[in-house]
């Protein structure tokens, strides 16, 4: 990402993959802007040598900033709150809040039963077939970048009619 001038913009965390993700953008010279609400940078956890670091009340500021912040987004491999915040800019993606990339580094197949699960649900009506485009999904991380770079966000909002379909 430094090699790139991709700037991080993350949850602000010392900890996990992503405090290691946010210590490499770091070492190699590049921009970290670190998000926290305030009850996580209590608990130590806030990572202390970010670039910028923004502390938030809460986690619905923190997410609304992140994504105000962002000109894309990329999933790693994680637990419940990587899922949720996932599908919180999909969702937005879906129903035309933002038209920002979104990817998945499918690190050793990680995300293969969550595609197929959106597969599923595209093949039993729950989803419009465009929306499979809201995401990219690779497995190696430079490609996922230059991916994002020139992917094309679908205008397919889930609920809203054009005026021609009306």
């Amino acid at each position: 990402m430094a090699r790139e001038g991709v700037e991080l913009v993350y949850g602000g965390g010392s900890v996990g993959l992503m405090g290691a993700i946010a210590d490499a953008v770091l070492a190699a010279s590049g921009q970290v802007i670190g998000v926290i609400p305030q009850f996580l940078a209590t608990k130590e956890l806030l990572h202390t040598g970010v670039t910028d670091l923004r502390i938030t009340q809460d986690m619905h500021e923190r997410k609304a900033l992140m994504a105000e912040l962002s000109d894309g987004f990329i999933a790693m491999p994680g637990g419940l709150g990587t899922f949720e915040e996932l599908f919180e800019v999909m969702t937005w993606s879906q129903l035309g809040l933002h038209r920002k990339p979104i990817g998945l580094l499918n690190v050793a197949g990680y995300f293969d039963p969550l595609v197929a699960m959106i597969d599923r649900a595209i093949t039993d009506g729950f989803c419009k077939e465009q929306h499979r485009g809201l995401f990219i999904v690779d497995d190696e991380a430079a490609r996922l970048l230059e991916r994002l770079r020139t992917h094309e966000v679908p205008q397919t909002p889930k609920w809203i009619r054009s005026t021609s379909e009306t």
